[in-house]
């Protein structure tokens, strides 16, 4: 089959990323914690559409209202309190939360709007239950590139996460309410994303520059991408629940090919809200809602943002390329380093004879191979620190250090006599006995004999330098 022409069809595409935050609630002093297990209390609630700035009720709103649904909601206590009830007020703005959104709003190219207003946006699916979701627009106007094409940032906002579906019921849903209020920053694109490869490019830029803030939550969940798309003579679909950025052009190909097939028979694509399907199609969940659910916050007092205390970061890319020119590790290795928050230049500082290569490999690599190896798992950051320094003493050889992590991987004690550093001269003389015992041998059979034998008490380079000295002379 043909590849589709994503120009021909006139495909408009923009997505929006929401990256949850680190720290404390938005609104109050709760930790930013999803708890599961049996909940401390339950609380019932029903919630009811109001009418927006305009008076008028949004068409979203009224649709979840029609299924008379009641909502059952999980709490815990020392994670939730009655600001997340609606019982309370909410507190003050998170500041570590609002200086995170202008450092993204700024790594956007946005202009920094001159006052924040809190406002409310009406949700009566039982994911708040206040009824409304509280954001706050923080930056727009902004741009990325991506692959030598200029990319549009509408808007970067501040939010409140939304409770977590735990189970859905003709009658009602129970929802964990400890995810609610959990800061949450969602970027906004301009549909200027054309072809589904591209979106997924965008989407991973927006995801690098946002992780280099190292305020972001890590794990499933705690990063979602919706896509909003529209073709010539088709409806504009939002599509939610992306589990992975591959998903995508695979998802947004089937949405594409959907609504062709409906224009071919005659129909007119409905503007609504879709499901990323498992299988790669999507599913309908809901009418696509309008401008009239937002309206102000009263019980938060407009912000003048401080941009005096928003620091320069450095993106992703910009340190991955310091750590390659700095060490000359590799540029994959550097990914992880900085993916994975290691601070290279204190182990260097610290262990001045080893190579930051090596370090890099150790920290990263080791403990992949001794899982796809062995089987084990191991916390390399717990136990590293004593073997590069008798590594770095020269008590031990380089070589020995990840025998030595298998070793404690499987639950052993260590004996370091064992791994001591053959000295020069006994290492002289069993090469010399080496060459000369397999004369016909090449280089690196010799080594990989000698490795063989004394594994772990010999440095490989130092081996190898005197290997080719006695296979010359021979």
């Amino acid at each position: 089959m043909a590849a589709l022409d994503y120009e021909a069809v006139g495909l408009k595409c923009g997505i929006e990323i929401h990256q949850q935050l680190a720290g404390k609630k938005l609104f109050c002093s709760c930790p930013a914690e999803i708890r599961k297990g049996s909940p401390d209390f339950r609380v019932i609630r029903r919630l009811r559409a109001s009418a927006g700035e305009e008076g008028r009720v949004d068409r979203a709103a009224l649709y979840e209202q029609e299924k008379q649904k009641y909502f059952l909601y999980h709490g815990y206590n020392d994670i939730t309190c009655a600001v997340e009830l609606d019982e309370e007020p909410p507190h003050r703005v998170n500041q570590e939360a609002l200086r995170t959104a202008l450092q993204v709003a700024r790594m956007l190219n946005c202009v920094i709007v001159d006052e924040i207003q809190v406002m409310r946006k009406t949700v009566i699916d039982g994911s708040n239950t206040s009824g409304f979701q509280r954001t706050m627009l923080v930056g727009m106007n902004g741009f990325i590139e991506v692959n030598n094409r200029r990319i549009g940032i509408d808007t970067v906002c501040l939010e409140e996460e939304a409770c977590q579906i735990i189970k859905r019921t003709k009658n009602y849903d129970i929802y964990n309410l400890s995810r609610l209020g959990i800061p949450l920053i969602e970027i906004a694109t301009r549909p200027d994303i054309r072809t589904p490869q591209e979106a997924k490019d965008v989407a991973a830029k927006i995801g690098m520059i946002l992780r280099s803030t190292g305020k972001c939550r890590r794990g499933i969940g705690s990063i979602r991408q919706d896509v909003n798309l529209s073709i010539r003579g088709g409806g504009r679909v939002e599509i939610k629940g992306f589990q992975e950025l591959k998903s995508i052009p695979k998802i947004m190909e089937y949405e594409v090919k959907r609504q062709l097939k409906l224009i071919r028979q005659g129909k007119k694509p409905k503007d609504e809200v879709r499901k990323a399907e498992p299988d790669f199609t999507t599913s309908y969940l809901r009418p696509m809602p309008g401008s009239d659910r937002m309206y102000p916050e009263t019980d938060v007092p407009p912000i003048i943002p401080d941009l005096s205390s928003v620091r320069k970061v450095k993106t992703i890319e910009e340190r991955v390329k310091e750590l390659v020119k700095k060490h000359g590790i590799s540029p994959e290795l550097a990914i992880q380093v900085v993916k994975q928050n290691i601070d290279l230049d204190k182990y260097t500082r610290k262990y001045k004879s080893l190579e930051p290569r090596f370090i890099a490999d150790t920290l990263i690599n080791a403990p992949k191979e001794i899982k796809a190896r062995f089987g084990k798992e191991i916390s390399v950051f717990e136990c590293v620190d004593e073997l590069f320094l008798r590594a770095d003493k020269g008590s031990i050889p380089r070589s020995a250090v990840f025998e030595i992590l298998v070793e404690l991987a499987h639950g052993k004690k260590p004996d370091y006599e064992k791994y001591k550093v053959m000295s020069d001269d006994e290492l002289k003389k069993e090469i010399r006995k080496l060459v000369k015992e397999n004369p016909d041998a090449p280089i690196n059979a010799l080594m990989g004999m000698l490795m063989a034998r004394f594994r772990g008490r010999v440095d490989g380079r130092k081996a190898m330098e005197l290997l080719n000295k006695y296979k010359k002379k021979d």
